[in-house]
C-alpha cells in the first residue's frame, strides 16, 4: 500500500525481506540469470492471503527497495565499465537512482508457508520486498 504524505512524498511498507547468501553489492551478480544463488522471500503475516495462489514452477517479478544503493547518482557508466559512455539511469539497470526500486524476474523453488525460495535473485540478504506480480503470458492466457 502506498499511502500520500504530502503532495510529492509516499510512504511504502514492505510485504516481506530477501534472505540471501549474497550480502555484498561487489561480489553480486549483477543480474539474477548470472549465477544468482538460491534465495528466499520471507513475507509479512499480515500478507499471507496473498501468498495463496503461488506455486513451484511460476514466473514472477519482484519488486524491491534497494536499500543500500544511492539515490543521488543520475548518471553511469554501464556494469560500471569507464570504457562504455556515461549514460542517464533510466537507460541503465543501475541500483543507484533516484528511486531504488528493484525490479527482479524470478521463478518459485518452493513454498512454504510465508516464505517463498526463488532462482534468479540477485537481491542481497536484508533487502524489502516491496511487491510481488506474475509474469504476464500472451494475451489469450491471461
Amino acid at each position: 500500500m502506498v499511502e500520500a504524505a504530502n503532495d510529492d512524498t509516499y510512504v511504502l511498507r514492505p510485504v516481506g525481506r530477501v534472505a540471501s547468501p549474497l550480502t555484498d553489492a561487489a561480489s553480486a551478480p549483477r543480474q539474477g540469470d548470472e549465477g544468482a544463488p538460491a534465495a528466499w522471500l520471507i513475507f509479512d503475516a499480515r500478507v499471507e492471503r496473498a501468498l495463496r495462489d503461488l506455486r513451484v514452477g511460476a514466473e514472477l517479478l519482484v519488486l524491491t527497495w534497494l536499500d543500500r544503493a544511492r539515490r543521488d547518482v543520475l548518471a553511469v557508466h554501464p556494469r560500471g565499465d569507464e570504457s562504455r559512455p556515461e549514460t542517464g539511469v533510466f537507460s541503465t539497470r543501475s541500483p543507484h537512482r533516484p528511486n531504488p526500486i528493484g525490479l527482479h524476474r524470478v521463478r518459485v523453488l518452493t513454498v512454504d508457508g510465508l516464505r517463498v525460495q526463488v532462482a534468479d535473485l540477485e537481491a542481497l540478504d536484508g533487502t524489502p520486498v516491496l511487491d510481488v506480480k506474475p509474469v504476464l503470458g500472451a494475451v489469450d492466457e491471461r
